[in-house]
């Protein structure tokens, strides 16, 4: 009977069912099978609204799509263009970092992609780039930021791994620290790649200037504190990280509205709809899924997945291995909220098992995720792309292609 249960809720998940619901439904047939009152399930729900940590979510999502509204991200482009648009290929590493500083704060790929490409292709494109490796460049930079504070996703695994209590504790400092290296490296091999494929490129490149510059930095003068008072307010004793998320869209708001005015208060309810729409489907997903965990948890799964896979697998390094594959094909099949808060709650226990970090398990999780937003055929990148740039989905994967193997390279360095 219970394989039939699974059954049903796998197919109404493939057909459309609300992910939600498709999780609760499985909590609440697991805590009927074991007769345990089904009350516990509203408990376990309710403790979603007992998190400190929960505030940052909405309040650093809040603040990425006020950025994302407003023209930060063409001053962005302009500050980065003006300080290493004179390199050759310069202009792929000002794609790079804007891409990867921007989904940082917004922690949704598709609305990077969104919001800088209509900057950054025709641009690459004028100035002589191929349209494959433009294409390319763009897509697989929009999940960049990943990695970096204040990422939504490293938040959401810090919940995830502090509610499961595996291993040593998971601070969303410690993974705001772990993700900064790791994904240095990403853009720093994605970089290398870019200059070395355009060092012939003779298109004429912008010449330096320090005029521009300043004149550049004096426009973004108001985002570039953005990243000292996250990182520097958390890691100078200054803000919890909930703290920090709420001086952000404090400041976000005050710049923005007040000071620039390139957002009305009349767009500000239609900007906060928006932001907590992601929000609201990402706390409910949480909220169900920690019954759901607490259930798998009380039945033993992760100890008896552990004991099959410890029969299968004896080496750590193989466990890895076998683990990016797996996270690889789930990137491409699921989106990132979902995989944290269905898959984590299994993996952990089974990796601290192994002896890896749960910290280094954080971050070779999200990474592989990061990559699997544009690994064909369904990464949800590539579509995007398609739809935003008016391109064929086929052609999309093949531009892809190179990035997406040199950033499977840095998972397998971030990982081994």
């Amino acid at each position: 009977m219970s394989v039939l249960v699974a059954v049903v809720l796998i197919l109404l998940a493939i057909l459309g069912a609300p992910l939600f619901a498709v999780i609760a439904a499985g909590a609440l047939w697991g805590y009927y099978q074991s007769e345990i009152p089904l009350m516990v399930i509203a408990t376990e729900i309710y403790r979603v609204a007992e998190m400190p940590i929960l505030l940052a979510i909405p309040l650093f999502t809040f603040a990425g799509y006020m950025l994302s509204e407003s023209g930060a991200p063409g001053r962005l482009v302009r500050l980065t263009n003006a300080l290493l648009g004179w390199m050759p290929g310069g202009l792929a590493i000002v794609a790079l970092v804007a891409c990867a500083f921007f989904t940082a704060f917004t922690g949704a790929s598709g609305v990077t992609i969104i919001a800088l490409g209509a900057l950054l292709f025709p641009a690459l494109k004028q100035a002589g780039y191929g349209e494959n490796f433009s294409l390319g460049l763009v897509t697989t930079s929009g999940s960049l930021g990943l990695l970096f504070a204040p990422s939504l996703p490293l938040i959401l695994y810090g919940i995830v791994a502090q509610q499961m209590s595996v291993g040593r504790s998971v601070s969303i400092d410690d993974l705001f620290l772990a993700g900064i290296f790791p994904g240095l490296l990403m853009l720093a091999l994605l970089g290398g790649w870019s200059l070395w494929v355009n060092r012939h490129n003779r298109v004429p490149l912008v010449n330096y200037s320090a005029a521009k510059l300043m004149e550049a930095v004096r426009e973004s003068i108001w985002e570039l504190p953005l990243p000292v008072i996250v990182l520097g307010g958390i890691y100078g004793g200054y803000f919890a990280v909930s703290e920090a998320a709420a001086v952000t869209a404090l400041y976000v708001i005050i710049v923005e509205v007040f000071i620039l005015r390139e957002i009305s208060l009349k767009n500000l309810p239609s900007i906060m709809r928006k932001s907590m729409l992601l929000v609201g489907g990402v706390l409910i997903i949480l909220a169900v899924s920690l019954a759901s965990t607490n259930y798998m948890i009380d039945a033993e799964v992760p100890a008896r997945l552990f004991a099959f896979v410890k029969e299968k697998i004896s080496s750590p390094l193989s466990f890895l291995l076998l683990l990016n594959v797996f996270l690889l094909v789930l990137g491409a099949v699921l989106d990132i909220f979902s995989a944290l808060v269905l898959i984590v709650p299994l993996l952990l226990p089974l990796a601290v098992q192994y002896g890896i970090d749960p910290v280094h398990l954080g971050i070779i999780f999200l990474a592989n995720m990061q990559l699997g937003y544009s690994t064909p055929p369904v990464g949800l990148n590539l579509f995007i792309a398609s739809f935003r740039f008016e391109r064929p989905i086929m052609q999309i994967y093949i531009a892809t292609l190179p990035f997406l193997l040199i950033l499977l390279a840095a998972v397998l360095i971030i990982t081994y």
